[in-house]
């Protein structure tokens, strides 16, 4: 989601129709829930447990979240949380993604593969109209980030060797689980994502690294596209 979509300028719309807290940090807020979502993922990965629902993930962090900061669940009600969680399926693009991948679509797949719901999958690609060709979810392949098997299950649904694809992220742990399965890693910076990685260590560990954290757009994936560095990967992966 982070990749392609900036979800906290959603995220932070939808606070503005919550009723004022004294003292609550909103973007903190934000921040700690988006955190928060990655905490329980990996949780259940580490526990051995298959993909849950991503609106009862973030519902049940957003819950915890609320009650830590004291803030009252009679004012932030369940009408007001239910909406809340919703606000996740609507999402803006990041200005350098549709240009950039409307050029990459004309000759290679470009697809989704990402943690959550076919459904909010769906949602996210209409209300964002991010042009993929085609969306795989957890719930879809049974399998969740970083687990390797959903990344081999989405390379044999579309018939290609991982050593002719790349993983395109905003999520270094995502990259990572993609490299040890054969594939390029290629990684967009963006201000929302990976606070608390060494960005100097990522951009050592993958094959292409490109900042995209201007929000310009000309930025992140455009690099990929438009830049030497970016033609040279996307050839040689053609090869």
């Amino acid at each position: 989601m982070g990749t392609c979509c900036d979800w906290q300028s959603s995220i932070m719309s939808a606070f503005l129709f919550a009723p004022n807290v004294p003292g609550l940090d909103l973007l903190q807020l934000a921040t700690d829930w988006r955190a928060g979502f990655f905490d329980e993922i990996h949780a259940r990965f580490s526990r051995g447990e298959g993909p849950e629902d991503i609106d009862v993930t973030h519902r049940r962090v957003l819950d915890r979240l609320l009650e830590a900061n004291g803030v009252n669940l009679q004012t932030w009600d369940n009408s007001l949380r239910k909406d809340l969680v919703a606000q996740w399926h609507v999402q803006r693009a990041w200005p350098d993604v549709i240009p950039a991948l409307n050029r990459l679509r004309r000759h290679y797949f470009v697809v989704v593969l990402a943690n959550g719901t076919t459904r909010l999958q769906l949602d996210i690609l209409k209300s964002s109209g991010i042009p993929f060709h085609s969306a795989f979810s957890s719930q879809l392949l049974g399998h969740s980030k970083p687990d390797p098997a959903i990344y081999l299950k989405a390379l044999e649904l579309m018939q290609l060797k991982p050593e002719n694809c790349a993983m395109v992220a905003a999520h270094a742990y995502d990259l990572r689980a993609a490299k040890k399965v054969g594939m390029r890693t290629i990684y967009i910076c963006r201000t929302t994502e990976d606070l608390d990685e060494n960005m100097q260590l990522i951009e050592d560990e993958v094959d292409m690294f490109f900042d995209g954290r201007s929000g310009d757009i000309a930025s992140g994936l455009s690099m990929l596209v438009l830049g030497p560095e970016g033609h040279a990967i996307i050839d040689e992966l053609s090869r």
